[in-house]
């Protein structure tokens, strides 16, 4: 927040709402904002307009007494609620509950009932290899069925360091154009309609007296071409101004503690023990867009190693370990199945939401190096193959955060992705950060263990 409020941008946050995602019992967050700490954040931080992102939807929609203690600190506080639902079925407890958004309109018809539950929806737009690109689909509730475009809005959800510069929100609003809004519908899509859901149309979002002077000059096909910031001219021509480039080169220091927070155990094993007898196998079977994992149950019969296992049954290793320093050392192993990774290991200290390491694998030894490397950045996602990094991209700050550029974190996600595509990998690494998170369905797996996700429940490996 201190950082933010440093910055040449507007910048505001929502509070994050689910922190531990699921209980203490299915994973090690090292952290929980409970109800009074959460109402605390909204009474200091005059930035935070929402509460974000309320994810744990199947226990808000069961009636679960902690997810609604924090609806309600934000509600108590006139907050909207961010929120994050999958599955029609859930919609009308959700909207009910209190929640007044979602991003998470995957498709045409959910959008449609979020829109006739009164919930505002977020229309993501991606680069179309991604699992953000929902917006072609979802739009269709307006240019279908007919609903009305004035509560919705368009969105950007995670974005890698290089295509954030090629499919910022703009792209996202000339793809809503493409998709059958009007210009002027799109437009106000990307600005006003935000700014109103969030009550803060009466400063941004549209040109008017009394209002910021933030704003942004388009040619006719959409596309910014000057910025102004506070009626100061920060980019001209798409080129930043001095002034700009003054701003962004003050850069804000952050605590020494922020740089220590990757605490691995000395020792640990990445993979599981080979099955001597036929059994089945609760694997975690991968598929784009990646958000969503199934639940696969595979029977496998003895074999003598695992790389004959893996090439019978399309699998590989998978573990996530807990690096808070919360627990001694937790791991979890489990099976990834159509992953396609072929060679090596991936590993990434992002590990939605509790952000412990997952890394993946086809050996031992690579996976070691994978999390050692990450472990002497203190964060980041990696490649690694016959025992060398093939690309790294350090996130020192939390292990979540580069401490770098924006151009130059570019060039080092460039050549992770190229990495991560000979690798094999089917799914792109941000949707491998999401293996972790145990609240979307089907199952997961955390540092405790495999989590099936509408029971809320672990499983073992092998049955």
């Amino acid at each position: 927040l201190e950082d933010a409020r440093q910055a040449p941008l507007s910048i505001f946050l929502t509070v994050p709402s689910t922190v531990p995602a699921t209980s203490a019992a299915l994973e090690t967050a090292g952290g929980d904002l409970t109800p009074d700490k959460i109402a605390d954040l909204f009474d200091r931080w005059p930035e935070a307009v929402a509460l974000g992102e309320k994810m744990d939807f199947v226990p808000v929609c069961m009636g679960d007494e902690r997810s609604h203690a924090i609806l309600a600190a934000a509600l108590q506080r006139g907050r909207p609620v961010s929120g994050h639902v999958y599955g029609r079925e859930f919609v009308a407890a959700y909207a009910a509950s209190g929640v007044t958004d979602t991003h998470e309109a995957i498709d045409r018809d959910i959008a449609d009932d979020l829109l006739d539950a009164g919930v505002w929806i977020f229309l993501r737009g991606g680069p179309p290899t991604t699992p953000w690109h929902s917006l072609p689909q979802a739009i269709r509730t307006i240019t279908e069925l007919g609903a009305s475009h004035k509560r919705t809005a368009v969105c950007t959800d995670d974005r890698d360091a290089d295509v954030l510069m090629l499919f910022g929100l703009d792209w996202v609003v000339r793809e809503a154009v493409k998709a059958g809004m009007s210009p002027e519908q799109a437009w106000s899509m990307g600005s006003l309609h935000g700014a109103t859901r969030f009550a803060m149309d009466g400063e941004i979002g549209g040109l008017g007296g009394g209002r910021r002077a933030d704003l942004v000059l388009l040619d006719d096909g959409l596309k910014p071409q000057s910025t102004w910031y506070g009626g100061e001219l920060v980019v001209e021509n798409g080129k930043i101004t001095p002034r700009l480039d003054q701003a962004l080169s003050q850069r804000y220091q952050y605590p020494k503690a922020a740089y220590a927070t990757v605490k691995l155990p000395a020792q640990v094993k990445l993979t599981p023990e080979l099955p001597t007898k036929a059994c089945t196998v609760n694997a975690i079977k991968t598929a784009l867009p990646g958000i969503t994992l199934i639940h696969d149950k595979v029977a496998i019969a003895p074999a003598s190693d695992w790389p004959t296992l893996f090439a019978r049954h399309g699998l590989c290793f998978v573990a996530v370990i807990e690096r808070h320093g919360k627990s001694a050392g937790n791991v979890a192993h489990g099976l990834l199945k159509d992953f396609g990774l072929t060679r090596g290991a991936v590993a990434s200290s992002v590990g939605h939401d509790s952000h412990n390491i997952i890394v993946a694998g086809t050996n031992e030894a690579d996976m070691q190096v994978a999390v050692a490397a990450i472990g002497s950045h203190q964060g980041g996602v990696c490649v690694v193959a016959d025992g060398k990094v093939r690309a790294m991209v350090p996130l020192p700050i939390a292990g979540l955060l580069s401490d770098k550029r924006i151009t130059e974190v570019a060039e080092e996600v460039k050549l992770l992705k190229t990495e991560w595509a000979a690798a094999g990998c089917t799914i792109p690494y941000m949707g491998f950060n999401l293996i972790p998170l145990s609240v979307i369905p089907e199952i997961r797996i955390t540092d405790k263990g495999l989590v099936l996700v509408p029971q809320m429940e672990l499983t073992p490996l092998f049955e």
